[in-house]
């Protein structure tokens, strides 16, 4: 299928701009442990999920759909938590960068951030790839109001995963840091927009755009939840940017 085919070029792309730009801006060092945090422990959760059902829950992949796949999970989808990772995690950085926290409670902060914006993520992917028929839930337990059809315990598994990857990224990643010289520094404009854009172009797409009764409730769920990293973005980028005009 067509639409098939397009998703796994934009997600091949995206992580592909991701990898691009944390090279460039954080060092390869950097680089290569978010692909091994992100698209390494990524895959072995989900060949574990997919054959025990922990710990997200039973489900199962859609076959001949988004291509070659590794022990039943598609090759394509270890990339999509690369994908999803970065933005966001540059977006809470961001954050952090020009709050009040001290040095030392940055890192949990950043760690739990993340993994409660890539729980937001999911709200909008997964309930989007179920109704698309990508892969489907065999779980018994509860869902949320709305969407039924993924069990609550999707999202648990997401947070724990996303923790553990983002405790990999923060502590060993900062030992292999490069990031350049303030005159020579690459800015986290590209990751902040592809935030925003997956945050609010997501919601309106689910809630407006795309066919599906599910969708009209993963548009407010992740609205909400997403919007955890997002509200504190847009806040800061606007004082931010105030500032700079008071200066000025």
């Amino acid at each position: 299928m067509s639409r098939d085919r397009v998703t796994v070029a934009v997600v091949v792309l995206l992580a592909a701009a991701s990898l691009a730009h944390a090279w460039l801006s954080r060092g390869p060092g950097w680089t290569l442990v978010l692909f091994t945090a992100t698209a390494g422990l990524g895959l072995v959760a989900e060949m574990v999920g997919t054959a025990t059902g922990y710990p997200f829950g039973s489900y199962m992949y859609a076959t001949d759909r988004l291509g070659p796949d590794i022990l039943g999970v598609p090759a394509v989808v270890p990339l999509a938590w690369t994908a999803g990772f970065y933005p966001i995690w540059c977006a809470v950085t961001y954050v952090l960068e020009r709050s009040r926290l001290s040095p030392q409670r940055k890192p949990m902060h950043r760690i739990a951030a993340t993994a409660l914006g890539m729980v937001g993520w999911d709200l909008y992917l997964d309930t989007q790839m179920v109704t698309d028929g990508q892969w489907t839930w065999t779980s018994d337990s509860s869902g949320l109001p709305g969407i039924p059809s993924i069990p609550f315990t999707n999202y648990l598994g997401w947070f724990v995963t996303v923790l553990v990857m983002a405790v990999a990224v923060e502590f060993i990643g900062k030992r292999c840091s490069s990031r350049r010289s303030e005159s020579r520094s690459v800015s986290d404009t590209a990751p902040l927009v592809l935030f925003v854009w997956t945050w609010l172009g997501s919601a309106l797409a689910h809630a407006v755009l795309l066919d599906g009764d599910e969708l009209r409730y993963s548009a407010i769920y992740g609205l909400g939840v997403m919007g955890l990293v997002g509200v504190p973005l847009v806040m800061t980028l606007i004082r931010e940017g105030t500032r700079v005009v008071v200066t000025a």
